[in-house]
């Protein structure tokens, strides 16, 4: 691993959070626990959604989606993380960390620009519900998911490919608990200005832009919810948009702790903000989603009562 570009032939080194045998024990346990929550969470919600043909609308369309995402997204990163919990050998070859984090990337991506998709569907059903059935037809609902998915697939290409032209020679040690984009970037001896260039530019048009569209979009939801007389309906319609503005809130919120600082700053102290949305966002979204939402709730109570009825 000395010298020359031998990425290829060589491993990375995923410390973790901790390298004290105590503390790697309570960290398996935690991440374990959250795992387990994260996949008993997101996997009630897709069946609740899919079982019921109440909630066969485009709002609960995107939200299984988005729990399809969170599940993936999780699952891309922290079995590997248990398995080094539990091992003296906290190694990850060349490709397996260039897979994790094409996935990482992808995901990231597809999760915002499906809350954004999201956004567009309650600005349809406030501002225009009169052409609700016509403006979110199955058809524009599939369109719009597969242009998310491939657009998110590209986004992870284009950076895991430029990925691959950086070379490695010195420490390979990663005290995260994946293999995250910015940390690789410091890991290099190369010249990465090609990979800081493309960071920027697909950033801003992969999260700046959806992110504005969901802010005009909850300016005219807000206007239109203030202009409705009736106190009651003012809250139903405030009700609609809550989970979503919650989940929007908490991922842009975790996002911004990670990736809003310079390069040459990021240090081990930003683990915590990376463990908060690669792992807490995925395990929240379903509570979010589901403490609030009637629907939800007799959804999730229908589909939980039908194994013991049998």
């Amino acid at each position: 691993m000395h010298g020359g570009n031998q990425s290829e032939d060589s491993e990375f080194l995923l410390i973790g959070l901790s390298e004290v045998p105590e503390q790697q024990q309570i960290l398996f346990w935690t991440f374990l626990s959250m795992y387990l929550v994260t996949v008993m969470g997101n996997v009630l919600i897709i069946l609740a959604i899919g079982s019921d043909s109440r909630l066969h609308t485009p709002m609960y369309f995107f939200l299984a989606n988005l729990s399809f995402t969170d599940l993936f997204f999780i699952t891309n990163t922290i079995p590997k993380m248990l398995v080094n919990l539990q091992s003296q050998n906290k190694a990850i070859s060349y490709a397996g960390c260039l897979t994790q984090l094409y996935f990482l990337v992808s995901l990231v991506a597809l999760d915002n620009l499906i809350l954004a998709v999201m956004a567009y569907d309650r600005y349809v059903a406030i501002c225009r519900p009169l052409h609700y059935t016509t403006a979110m037809s199955p058809k524009l609902c599939t369109f719009l998911l597969a242009l998310c998915w491939a657009l998110s697939i590209f986004y992870g290409l284009i950076h895991t490919i430029l990925m691959t032209r950086v070379t490695f020679c010195g420490s390979r040690k990663i005290h995260y608990i994946f293999c995250e984009m910015y940390v690789l970037l410091r890991l290099a001896c190369s010249d990465t200005q090609i990979n800081h260039t493309m960071l920027i530019a697909t950033g801003c048009l992969m999260f700046l832009t959806p992110f504005g569209f969901m802010i005009v979009s909850y300016v005219y939801i807000v206007k239109a919810i203030l202009r409705i007389p009736s106190a009651s309906n003012k809250d139903k319609a405030f009700a609609t948009c809550a989970s979503h503005l919650a989940v929007v809130s908490l991922f842009y919120g975790t996002l911004c702790m990670v990736y809003l600082q310079p390069l040459h700053t990021y240090s081990l102290k930003d683990s915590v903000a990376t463990v908060m949305y690669a792992v807490v966002t995925p395990m929240m979204n379903p509570f979010i989603y589901s403490l609030r939402n009637k629907d939800m709730h007799g959804a999730l109570g229908r589909l939980l009562k039908k194994p013991c009825q049998r």
